[in-house]
């Protein structure tokens, strides 16, 4: 059994590292052109709490047998802080500090976070506390795809959502979730499951729309003068990762 659930945490690992680098293309864009245009910095900030949040939920003194959490977590985290750092350097202004804004706020709720564990709580408290906080941040980031599904349905159109991505979504929140439940971790695999299910929404969502164009309307002129599907003005922004659905249609 333990050699089971060390071989998901590693598939896990893969898969999530996947993840974390898909915006890999946007920054080379935004970094070229020294203008971050109409993408959102908001995904890159909130994944970096999540992968604070469970990099330190993983650590031993937190809970036991979760060091591959914390591992890809706290890779997780050092991409994310490039990326908001990128993101600030490169934004306007106006949105320059609001990102700076949310990044201190973030930082406040993670050391927060830690310092309350460590200092004021033991053992079971302790790792119920940073596993609720991992949990909500989790589930968070796994719903925000939602949006963009109502969008695939809205104009017929999977165009916003490759499929390569929502295919390591559903494996990356299946990998976690075979994980959790080996390692009797509600924690672990309650955000998980519910990610892998909303993965697994996404390919049946893929499939059914894989072959149609899509509206006109779904089209929406770059500030380059290029087009892109889905991507929203700054006035309009949601939530954490499943923005990088959205910003990776190039």
């Amino acid at each position: 059994m333990n050699v089971v659930h060390f071989i998901f945490g590693v598939f896990g690992n893969a898969t999530a590292l996947f993840l974390f680098l898909s915006p890999t293309i946007t920054f080379k864009r935004i970094v070229t052109s020294k203008s971050t245009m109409q993408f959102s910095g908001i995904p890159y900030v909130m994944t970096l709490l999540n992968c604070l949040l469970s990099a330190w939920y993983g650590l031993p003194f937190v809970s036991e047998n979760n060091m591959l959490i914390s591992t890809v977590n706290g890779t997780g985290a050092a991409i994310e802080s490039i990326y908001v750092l990128i993101f600030i350097i490169y934004a306007p202004k106006k949105e320059k500090a609001k990102i700076i804004g949310l990044f201190t706020l973030v930082l406040t709720v993670f050391s927060a976070v830690a310092l309350i564990s460590l200092f004021a709580l033991h053992g079971n408290g302790r790792k119920l506390f940073c596993g609720l906080a991992t949990t909500i941040f989790s589930i968070i980031m796994y719903a925000s795809p939602l949006s963009i599904m109502r969008l695939v349905i809205k104009t017929k159109s999977v165009e916003f959502m490759p499929f390569f991505l929502s295919l390591f979504v559903f494996l990356c929140g299946y990998s976690w979730f075979v994980y959790g439940l080996l390692g009797h971790d509600a924690f672990v695999a309650i955000p998980n499951g519910f990610g892998c299910g909303l993965g697994a929404m996404q390919l049946v969502l893929y499939f059914i729309y894989r072959n149609n164009k899509g509206s006109e309307e779904a089209k929406k002129p770059t500030a380059n003068g290029t087009v892109e599907i889905g991507i929203e003005k700054p006035h309009q922004e949601k939530q954490a990762i499943g923005k990088f659905l959205q910003d990776e249609q190039v």
